[in-house]
C-alpha cells in the first residue's frame, strides 16, 4: 500500500505510551474503564435528549450532537490503544492510520464548532430572551450543526492530502498512542517545510475564529448579567452557563497546549500526556459535567430511572 503512490512504507508501527509490562496492564484496566465510561455516559445523554420532550431545545439539540462527537473522538483513538497495551505496540495499515487521523481531526474540529455554537445559544437566550426562539429556530441550529460538520470535514482533509503529499521511505515507528500528524511528519523523507505548516494554520484558524465567537458570547453575557437586578436573575443566567464554560476551559486548555504552543517548550512525553487527556478523558468528563450541573438532565434522568425501577 502507497502514500501518494510513492512510499516505500506499507505499515506503522505505534510504540504507545509505555513499553512497561506491568504499566501496560494497570493501564489497559483504568483506560478501558474510562471507555466504557464514555460510551455509556455520552449514549446516555443523546438517549435522554432524544427522549425526553422537554429536552427538545436548541441547547440540547447542540449537547446531543457534541455527546456524538466525543464518542467518535475516543472511539477514534482508545481501542488502538488498548490493543497496544496488550501486544505493547500496534501494527496499522498506511490507510488504516489516515483514516484514525481523519475521524480524530474531524471529530475534533466538530468539537470546536459546537462548543462556539452552544456559547451562540446561550448568548442569544440570556442577551435577546424575547427573540430566541426566532434567532434560535429549527433552520438556524440545523445549519449550526450541519456547519461544524462541514468544518471537520475540510479541516480533517486538509491533514489527509498534506499527508497524501509526504513520502515516507525509512523509520515507520510513530512515538504516539495513534497516528498524530507530528509524529508522522518526523519520519517523513520530504521537505515538510510547506507542507507541514499547512494542517497547523488550517487547525490554527479554526480555533482563533471559534475561541473569538465563544470569547465575544460570553462578554455579552456577562455585561448583560451584571445589569440584572435581580441576584436569583443573575445566579439562574450564570448557572446555565457554568457547564458549557467547564467544557471550553478543558478542552481548549488541552488544545492550546498541543497546536498553539511551541513544540520546543514540552517533550514528547508531556505531548503524550495532554493528547491522552483531550481525545481519551474529555469525551468522558463532558456527560458528567453536563449531567452534574445541570437540572434538566438530572430530572430527565431521575424520571427515565424512575421507570425501570417501579
Amino acid at each position: 500500500m502507497e502514500v501518494g503512490n510513492h512510499s516505500t512504507v506499507t505499515e506503522f508501527i505505534i510504540v504507545g505510551l509505555t513499553r512497561d509490562p506491568t504499566l501496560c496492564v494497570v493501564l489497559f484496566v483504568m483506560f478501558l474503564g474510562v471507555y466504557a465510561a464514555t460510551l455509556v455516559g455520552n449514549v446516555s445523554i443523546i438517549t435522554l435528549i432524544r427522549t425526553c420532550s422537554h429536552l427538545h431545545t436548541p441547547m440540547y439539540l447542540f449537547l446531543s450532537h457534541l455527546a456524538f462527537v466525543d464518542i467518535g473522538l475516543s472511539t477514534s483513538v482508545t481501542p488502538t490503544m488498548l490493543v497496544g497495551f496488550l501486544g505493547h505496540g500496534t501494527a496499522l495499515p498506511v490507510a488504516g492510520c489516515e483514516a484514525q487521523l481523519y475521524a480524530m481531526v474531524m471529530s475534533g474540529t466538530a468539537e470546536c464548532f459546537l462548543l462556539a455554537a452552544m456559547a451562540y445559544d446561550r448568548y442569544v437566550a440570556i442577551c435577546y430572551p424575547l427573540l430566541y426562539s426566532t434567532r434560535m429556530a429549527h433552520g438556524v441550529c440545523s445549519l449550526l450543526v450541519g456547519a461544524s460538520y462541514l468544518g471537520g470535514f475540510v479541516n480533517a482533509s486538509t491533514f489527509i492530502s498534506s499527508l497524501l503529499n509526504i513520502y515516507f521511505c525509512g523509520p515507520n515507528q510513530i512515538d504516539h498512542f495513534f497516528c498524530d500528524f507530528s509524529p508522522l511528519l518526523k519520519l517523513s523523507c520530504s521537505d515538510i517545510t510547506i507542507i507541514g505548516s499547512l494542517p497547523s494554520i488550517s487547525s490554527g484558524s479554526i480555533i482563533v475564529v471559534t475561541v473569538s465567537v465563544i470569547a465575544v458570547s460570553y462578554t455579552y453575557i456577562l455585561i448583560t448579567i451584571l445589569k440584572m437586578r435581580s441576584t436569583e436573575g443573575r445566579h439562574k443566567a450564570f448557572s446555565t452557563c457554568t457547564s458549557h464554560l467547564s467544557a471550553v476551559t478543558l478542552y481548549y486548555g488541552t488544545i492550546t497546549f498541543i497546536y498553539v504552543m511551541p513544540k520546543s517548550n514540552y517533550s514528547n512525553d508531556q505531548n503524550k500526556v495532554v493528547s491522552v487527556f483531550y481525545t481519551v478523558v474529555i469525551p468522558m468528563l463532558n456527560p458528567l459535567i453536563y449531567s452534574l450541573r445541570n437540572k434538566d438532565v438530572k430530572e430527565a434522568l431521575r424520571k427515565t430511572l424512575s421507570k425501570y425501577v417501579s
